[in-house]
């Protein structure tokens, strides 16, 4: 057939008109006939031969519309509801969409009509042109609810001549909005609830209590508001430019291991965001090359920034197993949550900056203010040594009183120097007698601040434990790796928090991998600890927490405790265990 060529099914016509039809399209038209009913069965009979068909309905034409039945036409077809009213609220006529509506909804509409009535006249009158009056019906019951625009059906009509007064009524479905505008309300307020975190509050708890305080709301709020039942908030590392797990709820223990950076490239979804700042769902992770699972066997993830200001300081990351767990209104409430967030976790970190700082301040001060009679009481008690002559007894009293001085100059300086410091050195260090629970011990030690480091390995050192050192986090896991590989292992780490390249839940948890049952003991300045190591660790069976500047004997009870635990216990059960926590 030609390409052209295409048949014409003239419907409720005679051959005759047919053949005329046929001539007025000229070839290389064909012209079938075709009664009402054969219609669809003909046109897919033809176009299964790969046939263009062309219907021409020659019937006579129906009926006009009215206008009137045009109007009532077009506002069936609308999705909002319209009626007319009577006076008395009597319905007139109501369009499909109104007549759908629950009776109960109709009669409060009714009523809002009637009361609006004089209202609306009065209205009129005053500023000469008709006007609306809004009004919302709500059922908190069915979580329903309906926007009411109420207006006079005659704009001719006064508060004289009501004899025009029906009223129009568009009703508008804002059930979705409600629901939507009232959840935004509630994040909104958990959001302030995690901000409201005052100095006092940070004051009264050590780190390990404020981190806590904080994670159970996110995670109320997380399940409570958002749905999300697995998720990872993790932040960027300042120094090593890593993002850091701090909080997870639901993920499997492999979500720590995963070293992520921000990047567009090889670091998953959390990655990309973090580099990017705009948010990503991936409803399909079998095929999202980028995707990175924290939680075994999902499908589904959505990440979004955590932002202060113009800047990105981390994400949160949140995985479903259901393939197609998220769209667009679960990115938007995560992203006016991860505000609030973002704000929340920098100001707990800086109330506990602002007290470390703040110690510093005071002690530098108190420095400042005893130092002068310090001086005094020295210089007295070196004119009395000059005139003491041959008293020996005098003699020692003022070179007890000298070494006095002393220690309290040397004492105010570490207090000064707050998280580099440990407190009772002097006494500790001047025993060395040996303890049976510590003689043959071996103890890794990671800090990297040297004074620190140097005490605590001198102190251990002098009660028979064999000590490994290391300066850096990174250098701690691959001794702890060795060890676990040569078969020698360790009965005790201790280990510092803030670290620049590793942090101490790292060590923990290479600790627990490499040596399960070894105790652990974590160490902080002033319970600062930016990577929140301390929640995350005591959730899998840390020892104890140790706040700087601490009395080095109870570093060694702690000690004590955790090789007496473990050698009178057996191999300790990680979810058994309780972290011990001690406040300066």
């Amino acid at each position: 057939m030609d390409e052209a060529a295409y048949t014409i099914l003239i419907v409720g016509t005679s051959e005759a008109e047919a053949s005329e039809l046929a001539e007025q399209h000229g070839p290389p038209a064909r012209v079938v006939c075709c009664p009402p009913d054969d219609l669809r069965h003909e046109a897919d009979r033809l176009r299964a031969t790969g046939q263009r068909v062309i219907v021409v309905n020659a019937s006579p034409p129906l009926p006009e519309f009215s206008e009137m039945d045009r109007a009532y036409a077009l506002l069936d077809a609308v999705n909002e509801g319209v009626c007319l009213l009577g006076k008395d609220g009597s319905i007139i006529w109501a369009n499909a969409f109104f007549r759908t509506l629950d009776p109960q909804v109709g009669d409060r509409i009714r009523s809002a009509a009637r009361d609006s009535v004089g209202w609306l006249l009065d209205q009129q009158s005053r500023r000469g042109r008709c006007t609306t009056r809004n009004v919302e019906i709500g059922d908190d019951e069915d979580d329903s609810w309906y926007e009411v625009v109420i207006s006079l059906a005659q704009g001719n009509a006064t508060a004289s001549d009501p004899a025009d007064d029906r009223l129009v009524a568009v009703v508008r479905d804002v059930s979705e909005s409600r629901r939507l505008d009232r959840k935004m309300t509630a994040i909104e307020h958990a959001g302030r609830d995690l901000v409201s975190i005052d100095p006092e509050f940070v004051r009264s708890k050590n780190a390990m209590e404020r981190l806590s305080v904080l994670q159970n709301r996110i995670i109320e709020t997380a399940h409570k508001l958002l749905n999300f039942d697995h998720f990872a908030i993790r932040l960027i590392n300042d120094k090593t430019g890593k993002l850091e797990l701090v909080i997870s709820e639901g993920l499997s223990p492999q979500a720590a291991e995963l070293d992520l950076y921000p990047s567009r490239q090889g670091n998953g979804i959390a990655g990309f965001v973090a580099s990017t700042g705009v948010s990503e769902i991936s409803n399909d992770a079998s095929h999202d090359v980028r995707f990175l699972p924290c939680l075994q066997g999902a499908n589904s993830a959505m990440v979004v920034p955590l932002r202060l200001h113009d800047r990105v300081i981390g994400v949160l990351d949140v995985e479903s197993l259901k393939p197609g767990a998220f769209n667009e209104e679960d990115r938007r409430f995560a992203e006016h949550f991860a505000r609030h967030l973002a704000m929340a976790l920098r100001v707990l970190d800086l109330l506990v900056v602002e007290r470390c700082e703040t110690n510093a301040t005071v002690s530098g001060r108190m420095q400042g203010e005893l130092r002068e009679p310090l001086d005094d009481i020295a210089g007295i008690v070196g004119q009395m040594r000059e005139n003491a002559g041959d008293d020996p007894e005098l003699a020692a009293r003022l070179s007890r009183i000298a070494g006095d001085v002393d220690s309290i100059r040397d004492r105010m300086k570490r207090v000064a120097e707050g998280p580099r410091a440990l407190l009772g050195v002097e006494r500790a260090m001047s025993s060395t007698e040996k303890e049976p629970l510590i003689e043959g011990r071996r103890v890794l030690v990671a800090d990297d601040e040297p004074a620190v480091r140097r005490v605590i390995v001198d102190v251990l050192r002098n009660r028979g434990a064999t000590v490994r050192v290391c300066d850096n986090g990174a250098a701690a896991i691959d001794l702890l790796r060795a060890a676990a590989e040569s078969g020698e292992g360790f009965d005790l780490v201790i280990s510092d928090i803030k670290m620049p390249d590793r942090n101490g839940y790292e060590v923990f948890s290479a600790a627990r991998r490499a040596l399960p049952n070894v105790p652990v003991i974590l160490m902080t300045g002033f319970g600062y600890d930016p990577s929140h190591s301390i929640v995350r660790a005591s959730q899998e069976g840390l020892q104890c927490v140790l706040f700087k500047p601490f009395q080095i004997e109870r570093l060694l009870e702690e000690t004590r405790a955790a090789l007496d635990k473990s050698e009178g216990d057996g191999p300790a059960d990680p979810s058994k265990d309780q972290p011990n926590h001690q406040t300066v």
